[in-house]
């Protein structure tokens, strides 16, 4: 592989991008607007340009894509300026920080025909593409119902709320899982630890295909939870990312006798998945996108269809902290 590839950010998340496009021996240049963190990723990952100005991979010719993985406060400023050079950008998530943002990217991309990826980093999760692909083989029957828990005591932000900071990845999957459009939003955040800064929440969804799903999301929980919850008429489909098995499917269903609903508890399954990682994935998919300008999975399009669930979401209903 050629090294044509740039980062910014190279922090609590950069760090572990710079790693697998590093092992990946695409990335030429590396950059972070502090130097006392560039110092640390030299001593693990030496033999490629470092540098604290951004300029320095936007005019160098020999990058033709950059990924950006700073602060999501940073992202639509650093990514329109790469569009504008003429590179391809690989933008962690949220994309912006607003639609307007987002759709601004977005058309910018389409205007000068480059690449724009979103960081939507689950879709390339070997056990989401295969219960994706169970779903659509009718494993579990017609979606009914879609939950997910995404909570920790973690990572306290205070340039985002924590709906914006975690809620980007199991929406994602639920718009991929329902194909359909959202017609109602509800939304429910608290904040407890910082005046006016949500670290709890909790949304419904609605779906015109009748679907409906729920997003709990919390950096104010006693332990940590990654589980997204797919419900059928023929069974269930678990995908849990902090159990070593990754996926389950439980052949749970609801039978009518004698015009009375009765549960039927099924067997329990461990599906066996590819032991791949999930930020390689995406990172080589970026690069292939790159090598052979095609359309990726999780273009600035998905991208934008997440943004509007997130500021819909949260424009629906004003809880007072």
């Amino acid at each position: 592989m050629e090294r044509e590839i740039g980062i910014v950010g190279l922090g609590y998340w950069g760090k572990n991008i710079l790693r697998n496009l590093y092992e990946l021996k695409v990335v030429r240049t590396a950059c972070d607007f502090n130097e006392e963190i560039i110092k640390e990723r030299k001593k693990t990952f030496p033999d490629i340009n470092y540098t604290t100005y951004y300029e320095d991979l936007l005019e160098d010719p020999n990058i033709k894509g950059i990924v950006v993985a700073t602060p999501s406060i940073t992202h639509y400023a650093l990514s329109k300026k790469a569009l504008l050079a003429g590179k391809d950008v690989l933008v962690e998530k949220p994309m912006t920080t607003s639609l307007k943002e987002g759709e601004e990217l977005v058309n910018l991309a389409d205007k000068n025909g480059l690449i724009l990826m979103v960081g939507h980093i689950l879709h390339y999760h070997p056990a989401v593409k295969r219960m994706k692909e169970l779903i659509l083989k009718g494993l579990i029957g017609k979606i009914l119902y879609i939950y997910s828990n995404r909570v920790n005591i973690g990572k306290l932000r205070t340039d985002e709320n924590v709906w914006w900071s975690l809620a980007p990845h199991d929406i994602s999957l639920i718009l991929m899982l329902a194909q359909s459009n959202v017609i109602n939003f509800i939304y429910n955040g608290t904040s407890h630890i910082s005046k006016g800064i949500d670290d709890i929440a909790l949304a419904s969804l609605e779906f015109e295909n009748g679907i409906k799903a729920h997003i709990f999301v919390s950096w104010w929980h006693p332990f940590k939870e990654q589980r997204l919850v797919v419900i059928g008429e023929k069974g269930m489909i678990v995908f849990d990312d902090v159990s070593k098995e990754k996926l389950f499917y439980y052949s749970h269903k609801v039978e009518w006798i004698n015009n009375i609903p009765i549960a039927k508890k099924g067997d329990l399954e461990v599906i066996k998945i590819e032991e791949k990682e999930p930020l390689k994935e995406e990172l080589r998919h970026f690069w292939e996108c790159i090598k052979e300008r095609k359309k990726p999975e999780t273009d600035g399009y998905e991208g934008l269809r997440v943004l509007e669930v997130l500021e819909k979401c949260q424009n629906s209903i004003k809880v007072v902290n």
